[in-house]
């Protein structure tokens, strides 16, 4: 006759323990769900999911709502700095860096970031490869922001990084990354499938 094997009752208890020491923590520098919910306004919010959802166009009249939103949640959170993150076909990802901080007409130091800077940013692209589609003297990049990927922190010791996922593409449109061919083909399935 075999033994009956007991229940691991400290693999359970370990799974609990895990749950309630990290679950109230999970996602918390995420931007995203509740970090998002409580700083919108619901025209906004609804405005928002309805992109990220339905891929209805980025209403731009909410850009500058979501910039300061997620600035405030960034500077809450021990970030001094944002970047616009992506994967250029070299494999890796790179990122375009950018502070909070301005000095306004008074020479004050001010924390801005608006829809504009949120939306789009303009990195060098002459050391990412790009598969021959263009010169090198034609290497203007464009990082433009994917709502659809929520935005993150990072951490690097004691400093810490507003990411926000990009693609990255010329000055003519052709992708210079790994993403935005995911998301042109997500969206033409998409088209295809209704």
């Amino acid at each position: 006759m075999e033994p009956t094997s007991m229940p691991d009752v400290h693999a359970d208890t370990w799974i609990r323990d895990a749950a309630s020491q990290f679950g109230d923590r999970y996602g918390i520098l995420t931007f995203a769900g509740e970090n998002v919910r409580r700083r919108l306004s619901p025209s906004a919010l609804e405005r928002l999911e309805r992109t990220v959802t339905l891929r209805e166009p980025l209403d731009s009249r909410i850009s500058d709502e979501i910039a300061n939103a997620m600035k405030d949640w960034a500077i809450e959170n021990g970030c001094t700095h944002y970047c616009h993150w992506f994967q250029p076909l070299t494999g890796s990802t790179a990122e375009k860096h950018d502070s909070f901080l301005s000095i306004d007409s008074n020479g004050q130091p001010i924390t801005e970031f608006s829809g504009d800077q949120l939306i789009q940013a303009e990195p060098d692209a002459s050391s990412f490869p790009s598969g021959g589609i263009r010169d090198t003297w034609e290497a203007r990049g464009y990082t433009a922001w994917d709502p659809t990927s929520p935005a993150f922190i990072v951490r690097n010791g004691s400093e810490r990084t507003l990411c926000i996922p990009t693609c990255f593409v010329s000055w003519t449109g052709e992708s210079l990354d790994q993403k935005t061919p995911l998301l042109r083909s997500d969206e033409a399935l998409s088209k295809q499938a209704m």
